[in-house]
């Protein structure tokens, strides 16, 4: 049924006669409303035409843009873009001279050149360019069924565009919304657009021939049949100001694109809208890409930005016109999204969704969809067949290709994260002209698009379209396998520098290339372990790609696929793949489960790999997986017998190997209380270990040896007494931990600062800073141990800032947790903490008991530079208990302060005398107080800011003025 307008007609301008504007070439007809080439008419949109007209008869001057949009668009309010896209048009449209129509910045436009009136014209006379209300226009698009959502924008771009240029066409993938969207624009375009308005709609068409019939019966143009071709149709329609919307071309594209050129050229004012899934390649064609709607990304779950996004709208929107009591809940926002992105923001596929989602519930949808094509049906009842189910939709796609691009389309479907040529080359097994060119036909047609996040060339597959192609791959299991094979054979080349050692450098360096890798090679390694896999390959793979998942902080990936490989290999076949899984889940169990009795044995039986294989380098790093597990395990007589063994082979080697030296010997020094030698060895380390090689360590050594040393170094410091270094080193090691972007290596620095540096000193924002990021890391991570030693720094700081019961829960929770996982590092000094927090409630026996218990402990492990502390500790709540013993209080104090003299640990001997001091000034004997604590709190210089310090100072200050009036008695 047609619809009629019945304005006003405006005016325009007819020339009587003929005038011609004529410059090299170009000609600017007024009266036919052309813009011609060396006589062959240029298509170009009416307003752009008039655009034209406007410069040309200014005669060179400048026009500016507020002149221009009022002759050219009368009583509109027009933006800057409207104006830029027609003048975009022209200048497209004059090709190599499209530098004669020069924009006067923040002015106006000129044309440039001679032009010349080829013949004279009478004066102009105003006749009318609408139709009286004798002759209305006419239009047969369809009343919209439902508000269009998340379109506006695109409606506003195509609405220029069609006034811009004589073809426009609408292209993307199927359920895309090019239908909806192009009946939209023709609905907003016919009260404004002075012509008639027609939908011709092509999708029943078997026989491209019946085009030129179509658009005839649907224009009543009552030709006969005959005499039907696109000529006899085009020049039926002559002159008549006229849109037309061209649907669904794709099927019969060559005859659409003979159609619209042949009315582009005898139609001078005809417009055509057409929507494709493949563009009509003729001259004058703007292409518009339909795009998908807005998803919400990964991270996004607050509730508002969710609803931001276009395809949750529409989501939301249908589901309630099914069901008005089905309003979305909060909690189920993430999950529509979820459902949004899986789909691709494909509006199709959304409305699908959404009416399954009110029959079936929300979350059903969102755990159903890897069957999507079963669960997604039930279109309209309207709709047309081939929009009724999603299959259908692609079905009609798939089956308008080639043999070759059906069956490029099907290998294509293996790559869930895009592909390049060479991944694509590769899968097909032909040459990369030929598959690019499949590639290109298949962008063309909507199937495939370019990814354009990636500098370098890149495809990928909407994710529907990708489960497709992978079900029409699975039905010939021949076919499937031997994809399958060609896939992970091309990664275990394009990974190979990671297992060579002389490129691992370079494979770092270009990490983000590899990265982007990710889910094609979880998808070839899942195939190759599965059944009807090969084994082989997958043990090749992973292998291959161990030193990967480290250098991207994805260690329980690496732990996964080691552990999987290693269960298909026989042991009693000494390999070197065996030898490079053994050490990089070894590596990784250390990370993920921590200091292990299953670890060490894995570490054990790299070595004794490499040591059979006589291979230097995987030697080296066993050696250094098993010197962490002693360090940490609180082993460590093993570690430091671990760090002189490899000290005595790197004397003869590089300085890269002695740097490395330095720090496994320093750290195990620091844990022994040597701060001297420790201090001077690691400090050593940090000077010349070469920084351009610490990625690399942190893959092949399992540690950053640089940050490592800074942080460890921090403890020597302030064992020491230098204080406001140690809380300067602290910070700069974290600092150099986060620029190496290892979340391992941060995590360690970060412990070190919270859980030791900004605690002891009583920074107390700070020591909560790192250890909320200590936590934060560690828990995407999956870095148990360094988890629970944040766990540890918040339950500290809960008992510091008065909330005892909370801090205690917190504490017990993370010290179970390290003895978990065996990470014993910093156990002594939270255990520690966990007494002195039971006795600020009261429980001196308990507290007494697990004082005793790390006491113990630390002696055994030779864990000896938190002993001073441990003793004092100790001392502290047999004093606070009221303990009849105060000769065995003192001798605590003694034995602390004595521990720490012997480590010439300043800091700690100097905490042990504040303690001792007090225990003598409440006992009165003031002078002995005096001369412990004195010379002690004299050899500092800075820090006296710090709690230790102010606490002595302040007791100092008392006992000075205590032993004067004493003096004063005698």
């Amino acid at each position: 049924m047609m619809a009629i307008l019945k304005d006003e007609a405006p005016v325009a301008l007819r020339h009587e006669g003929t005038r011609v504007f004529e410059s090299r070439g170009w000609e600017v007809d007024l009266t036919k409303r052309e813009l011609r080439a060396n006589g062959s008419a240029v298509p170009i949109g009416s307003r752009a035409f008039e655009i034209i007209e406007t410069l040309v008869l200014s005669a060179g001057a400048l026009v500016t843009k507020d002149d221009l949009t009022r002759r050219v668009w009368p009583g509109l309010i027009v933006e800057d873009n409207t104006v830029q896209v027609h003048v975009s048009a022209i200048r497209k449209a004059l090709g190599p001279d499209r530098s004669i129509l020069k924009t006067v910045s923040g002015r106006g436009y000129r044309l440039l050149g001679d032009w010349e009136i080829r013949q004279e014209l009478s004066t102009p006379t105003a006749v009318e360019r609408g139709r009286s209300e004798s002759y209305p226009f006419l239009t047969n698009v369809p009343v919209a069924a439902s508000a269009l959502i998340g379109r506006e924008n695109a409606v506003e771009q195509l609405c220029d565009l069609v006034s811009a240029y004589r073809l426009v066409t609408l292209t993307g993938p199927g359920g895309i919304g090019k239908t909806v969207l192009a009946s939209e624009v023709a609905r907003r375009l016919f009260p404004t657009s002075e012509s008639d308005v027609f939908f011709v709609e092509l999708v029943s068409l078997s026989d491209p021939k019946l085009i030129p019939s179509t658009i005839a019966d649907t224009l009543n143009l009552q030709l006969q049949s005959d005499a039907m071709s696109p000529e006899s149709v085009a020049r039926t329609i002559g002159g008549r100001r006229m849109l037309l919307v061209l649907d669904n071309c794709e099927h019969v594209v060559d005859a659409a694109a003979v159609m619209a050129e042949t009315l582009v050229r005898l139609c001078p004012h005809t417009t055509i809208l057409a929507t494709s899934r493949e563009t009509l390649r003729i001259d004058g064609e703007f292409a518009y890409r339909v795009a998908a709607l807005e998803v919400p990304a990964q991270h996004v779950d607050v509730s508002d930005d969710v609803l931001e996004h276009s395809a949750v709208q529409l989501f939301i929107a249908r589901t309630r016109s099914l069901r008005t009591d089905l309003g979305p809940r909060s909690e189920m926002l993430p999950v529509i999204a979820a459902i949004c992105r899986k789909l691709d923001g494909m509006p199709l596929a959304i409305e699908f969704a959404a009416a399954r989602a009110a029959t079936l519930g929300i979350e059903q949808v969102a755990e159903h969809l890897d069957d999507r094509f079963a669960l997604l049906t039930g279109g309209r009842r309207t709709a047309l067949p081939r929009h009724q189910t999603l299959r259908a939709t692609l079905d009609w796609s798939y089956e308008l290709l080639p043999e070759a691009e059906q069956r490029l389309l099907r290998h294509l479907s293996v790559f869930p994260a895009g592909f390049t040529l060479a991944a694509a080359a590769a899968v097909v097994s032909s040459n990369e002209s030929s598959v690019a060119t499949g590639i290109s036909s298949l962008v063309s047609k909507s199937l495939v698009t370019m990814d354009g996040s990636e500098a370098a060339s890149r495809w990928r597959l909407l994710e529907t379209v990708r489960v497709y192609g992978l079900e029409k791959l699975v039905l010939d299991n021949e076919e499937n396998e031997t994809a399958m094979r060609r896939v992970v054979a091309f990664y275990v080349a394009l990974f190979a520098p990671f297992a060579i050692e002389s490129q691992l450098q370079t494979a770092i360096d270009d990490l983000g290339r590899y990265r982007r890798e990710i889910d094609n090679l979880r998808a070839g390694l899942n195939w190759a372990f599965s059944r009807g896999g090969d084994t082989a390959l997958g043990v090749e793979l992973a292998a291959t790609v161990g030193d990967f998942w480290i250098a991207v902080s994805m260690v329980a990936e690496c732990c996964e696929w080691a552990e999987k490989a290693l269960s298909e290999i026989d042991p009693a076949i000494d390999t070197r793949w065996e030898m490079v899984l053994q050490c990089s889940f070894g590596i990784a169990l250390l990370y993920t489960q921590g200091m292990t009795p299953h670890a060490r044995a894995v570490l054990v039986r790299a070595l004794a790999l490499a040591q059979r294989l006589e291979d230097f380098h995987y030697q080296l790093r066993a050696t250094c997986g098993l010197w962490f597990h002693s360090a940490r395990s609180m082993a460590l007589t093993d570690a430091f017998a671990f760090a002189r063994e490899y000290d005595e082979v790197a004397q003869e080697r590089d300085i890269h190997s002695r740097a490395t030296a330095a720090w496994l010997v320093g750290v195990p020094q620091t844990y022994l209380g040597h701060h001297t030698q420790a201090s001077e060895r690691l400090k050593w380390a940090i000077d010349n270990y070469p920084v351009e090689a610490r990625r690399r360590d942190m893959i092949r050594l399992g540690g950053d040896p640089r940050a490592s040393s800074q942080a460890h170094r921090t403890v020597n410091l302030l064992s020491q007494g230098f204080l406001d270094e140690a809380s300067r080193e602290s910070r700069l090691a974290v600092d150099e931990a986060r620029s190496a972007g290892q979340p391992t290596a941060l995590c360690a620095s970060l412990a070190w600062a919270a859980g030791f540096i900004s605690l002891s000193l009583g920074e107390l924002e700070s020591a909560n800073n790192y250890g909320e990021e200590l936590i934060d890391i560690a828990y995407k991570h999956g870095l148990r141990p360094f988890h629970a030693a944040g766990l540890c720094v918040r339950g500290t700081l809960a008992v510091r800032r008065g909330d005892a019961d909370v801090g205690i829960g917190l504490l017990r929770s993370g010290l179970a947790e390290m003895q978990a996982a065996r990470y014993l590092l910093f156990h002594p000094f939270f255990r520690t903490e966990l007494a002195a927090a039971l006795g600020t409630i009261g429980l001196f026996d308990e507290g007494v008991a697990e004082i005793n218990e790390t006491l113990r402990f630390a002696v055994e492990t030779d864990y000896r530079w938190f002993v001073p502390e441990i003793l004092r500790t100790e001392g502290e709540l047999l004093a606070v208990r009221g303990s009849e013993e105060p000769g065995l209080i003192e001798v605590l104090f003694r034995r602390s302060m004595n521990q720490a003299s012997t480590q010439n640990a300043l800091y700690w001997e100097l905490s042990a005398a504040t303690s001792l001091a007090a225990l003598l000034r409440n006992q009165h004997r003031h002078g002995e107080a005096l001369a412990v604590l004195s010379p002690l709190y004299d050899h500092f210089a800075d820090g006296l800011s710090t709690p230790r310090l102010r606490e002595a100072g302040h007791l100092l200050h008392q006992l000075r003025g205590k032993n004067g009036s004493e003096s004063l008695r005698d």
